[in-house]
């Protein structure tokens, strides 16, 4: 298996670097379909930003957040005591210690008992700010990255919890000018939420990474030896995929008919999906099927807003809603 190379978003890498060129002001939202290389694109840039830019990256990706104690857990990362002796002082020496970027907030362990204990959300935030603050103050302004933000999207902490989220981020960014903020998502139906939210409105900003375009999928098997039949073969089956794409790479023999397998399994999961509604709600599957009549020789379609039958298909990973771009 070859190691496949991080390759061309620099749109995306460009417009992410004038962000962090600029003053903290407003909440970035990192959207587009599954497996598009949203996590790939975050990855990339943490790796490239100075050793004085620090990165807090948390991942919600397949954790299952039911209340706050998760929550918490899942937000701080606890500094074990072997590690943190050398600390002195509360966070003064931390900002030369930590790495270039931290799977989580640095909190002592003590601190994060406490914290745990207490149960108050509010106290979490006011010490992410403080540690966040120190970071600003000695040079360049730290980065949070929250993969997967949907997961918590229904959580109730005292109301739900995704609010207060956003009004602290209102507060790192708009207010406080302290970190840049980045919430990355593959669910369209969250960015739906986010994007009609009164609260959002002017606050925030989207970033939308696709999948590749016809020319860019070429461009992309060509440096991988692919011929013109199978660069055809590839787009018409996968289209601009990352994931599959790369799978298609790895294949070393037999490249058509490795597209053409994984275009027969994914049409088979569709139809498992689409059909057995049928027998469920027969007046649903009308209707769904409506909306997937429009997409034949399409790969795009404009609509008004999310109807029950276009939020069944999103749900289940058929279609993309753009709700910025409609």
């Amino acid at each position: 298996m070859s190691d496949i190379e991080f390759y061309n978003r620099e749109k995306e890498m460009k417009e992410i670097r004038a962000i962090l060129d600029s003053r903290p002001t407003l909440i970035t939202f990192i959207y587009g379909p599954i497996n598009s290389g949203k996590t790939e694109l975050i990855n990339n840039l943490i790796k490239s930003l100075p050793e004085t830019q620090k990165v807090f990256y948390i991942n919600l990706r397949g954790r299952f957040i039911s209340n706050y104690d998760e929550f918490i857990k899942v937000l701080f990362d606890v500094e074990h005591e072997a590690r943190y002796g050398r600390i002195k002082e509360f966070l003064k020496p931390i900002v030369n210690v930590l790495p270039e970027s931290y799977h989580g907030i640095p909190i002592p362990k003590d601190i994060f008992l406490r914290l745990f204990k207490e149960k108050d959300v509010e106290d979490a935030f006011v010490y992410i700010e403080t540690v966040l603050r120190a970071f600003c103050e000695s040079g360049h302004a730290p980065v949070l990255v929250i993969d997967e933000l949907q997961v918590i999207g229904d959580l109730k902490v005292d109301g739900l919890l995704i609010y207060k989220l956003f009004n602290f981020f209102i507060r790192l960014t708009k207010e406080l000018h302290l970190c840049h903020v980045f919430a990355v998502t593959s669910d369209s139906l969250f960015i739906e939420n986010v994007y009609s939210e009164a609260m959002l409105e002017g606050r925030c900003r989207y970033l939308l990474v696709d999948d590749f375009d016809e020319a860019t999928t070429a461009a992309f098997l060509e440096r991988h030896g692919f011929t013109d039949d199978e660069k055809a073969v590839a787009w018409n089956c996968c289209g601009g995929k990352p994931i599959c794409l790369v799978e298609l790479v790895n294949t070393e023999e037999d490249r058509k008919g490795k597209a053409e397998e994984m275009l027969k399994i994914r049409k088979g999961q569709i139809e498992e999906i689409v059909y057995s509604l049928e027998a469920r709600d027969k007046e649903m599957f009308d209707a769904v099927m409506k909306v997937l009549s429009e997409f034949i020789g399409k790969e795009k379609v404009g609509y008004k807003y999310i109807s029950d039958e276009i939020k069944f298909l999103v749900g289940k990973n058929i279609i993309f809603a753009d709700s910025v771009n409609k």
